[in-house]
């Protein structure tokens, strides 16, 4: 396990709190089926390692501890936040347009290839 490198540790970090954010997130509201828990442990582990990294030195930056954190320890929090954060966001985003109708399309471009189209 020495062999691997710098890169391979900040992955592995990364991983693992993305794949613990998403568990916690399964544990503290948890899913009716087992499609639901797949598809949100899924959508954890993804956001955890697309944002982890980002949001990672982001909370590092807030809490002031970016001199004190490694780069595998600032990871792994990001990663864990992200994934535990991913399916609550999905759900506000999911009840915010929900709330809203969707308009009607202008008139322009697409009434003119349906016309064009039934010519």
């Amino acid at each position: 396990m020495t062999d691997m490198t710098h890169a391979g540790w900040i992955w592995l970090a990364k991983g693992a709190g993305a794949v613990a954010g998403s568990a916690i997130s399964l544990a503290y509201i948890l899913p009716n089926h087992r499609r639901d828990a797949a598809i949100r442990f899924a959508v954890g582990v993804v956001c955890g390692m697309v944002f982890g990294g980002a949001t990672g030195l982001k909370l590092a930056e807030i809490l002031e501890l970016a001199e004190r954190l490694g780069a595998a320890e600032t990871m792994l929090m990001g990663a864990a936040v992200a994934s535990l954060c991913a399916w609550s966001a999905i759900g506000l985003a999911l009840r915010y347009f929900q709330a809203r109708p969707i308009a009607p399309l202008p008139h322009g471009r697409a009434d003119t290839f349906h016309n064009e189209k039934g010519r």
